[in-house]
């Protein structure tokens, strides 16, 4: 459990100027990382365009990725989707080997009742080898994942370890934290309210910004783990301007053009994302200057 308690980062998938895995890129990135200091990596998230690799390459990338980190930093492999048969499967043909859990978004666009959800989570939890992380993310997947079944997964399963939160909604924080087990982690969704979530008892962020500046972002985290919350509020608001800009226009469109300025990977995207305008990949490039 201690694993996952500090900064983890949904990694972007670097790709070429022809739209492939670039795996250079990748391995810059995962250096890049690590040598920033988080506490542990997630490969093929949201963040990932996981939508847009076929297996094949999904495959390639995960191992890839566990060969370049090399036991360094625990890793997250993500595996979901709305087809929970489809998504058995591949939690239980996944080679686990160099991964530490599994984070598996809830169904989208089916919209599916709480039992649905329930039911989805305790057929992946059963068929699964490693660790369950649950990611609940209304905005993309058109249903919430209510607190009353978060609770009921985390106190029905014990593989089912932690949630990612990125609801928004601080109501349905409150309750998860105040009624939890006490060993089921709350981690945010969410760079901007990663601060005040760890007051209330959050164990940390599964994060975006911290691709592109992991040192600065997860020396903030460290200081609120520590209860030192007047010195993080500064790295926090010196934070707040590069993580507007990084989502203005489309994640990970954002991100990607500040790996492009920092010279990690090409800011390359499959359609349908498209890059950020020439305007704000300049105003990126201001802020990361600026953070220096």
């Amino acid at each position: 459990m201690n694993k996952f308690i500090g900064t983890g980062v949904a990694m972007v998938t670097p790709f070429d100027t022809n739209r492939e895995v670039d795996f250079s890129g990748l391995k810059n990135l995962i250096n890049h990382l690590i040598e920033g200091g988080v506490e542990y990596l997630v490969s093929l998230g949201t963040t990932g365009e996981s939508a847009t690799l076929n297996d094949d390459e999904k495959k390639a990338v995960w191992e890839f990725t566990a060969e370049t980190v090399a036991g360094r930093v625990p890793l997250v492999a993500g595996i979901g989707g709305n087809d929970t048969r489809e998504i058995v499967s591949k939690v239980q043909q996944f080679n686990v080997s160099g991964y530490d859990a599994i984070l598996s978004v809830s169904p989208y666009y089916n919209k599916p009742i709480q039992e649905g959800m329930y039911q989805h989570y305790r057929a992946i939890a059963e068929a699964a080898s490693l660790p369950i992380i649950l990611y609940n993310v209304p905005g993309r997947t058109g249903s919430n994942l209510a607190p009353e079944t978060t609770l009921r997964l985390a106190h029905d399963f014990k593989n089912i370890i932690a949630v990612k939160e990125a609801s928004g909604n601080f109501d349905q924080f409150n309750q998860i934290l105040k009624d939890k087990p006490e060993d089921f982690l709350f981690i945010s969704g969410d760079d901007g309210v990663t601060l005040p979530l760890i007051a209330m008892g959050a164990a940390g962020i599964i994060s975006v910004i911290g691709n592109a500046v992991p040192r600065i972002f997860s020396n903030m985290v460290r200081l609120c783990l520590e209860g030192k919350f007047k010195e993080a509020q500064k790295l926090h608001y010196q934070l707040l301007p590069l993580a507007s800009l990084l989502f203005c226009e489309g994640n990970p469109a954002g991100v990607k053009a500040a790996l492009k300025q920092l010279g990690i990977c090409e800011d390359a995207l499959r359609l349908p994302l498209v890059n950020v305008s020439e305007k704000t990949f300049e105003r990126i490039g201001q802020e990361l200057h600026n953070l220096k």
